[in-house]
């Protein structure tokens, strides 16, 4: 079986610190980031729970290199990504449940 992946970028409430992550099941993750599952990452250090942006792949293989090469590129190569998508920087998650 092949499983899909997902990128996703988070941030706080005030847009101040992203963070680019990758998933094969982004409606688990996210809810794992604003739950404080891991308390000694760098998302709940920065209080990173606001979904932002995300992609979907066939592959996990394809969601890995994406997130490096977004990881790679700029900070405003990043909220560009995000503009795109969603130029009011709201909160992605509750629309992600009617679609996973």
């Amino acid at each position: 079986m092949v499983r899909g992946g997902y990128i996703y970028i988070i941030t706080n409430k005030n847009n101040t610190t992203l963070y680019v992550g990758v998933t094969s099941n982004l409606k688990k993750r996210i809810y794992e980031h604003k739950n404080g599952k891991y308390k000694k990452s760098f998302s709940y250090r920065y209080n990173l729970k606001k979904l932002v942006y995300y992609e979907v792949f066939s592959t996990i293989v394809e969601a890995i290199a994406r997130e490096k090469q977004i990881k790679s590129g700029s900070r405003k190569k990043k909220e560009e990504m995000i503009r795109s998508m969603n130029p009011e920087w709201k909160d992605l998650y509750d629309e992600i449940e009617l679609y996973m």
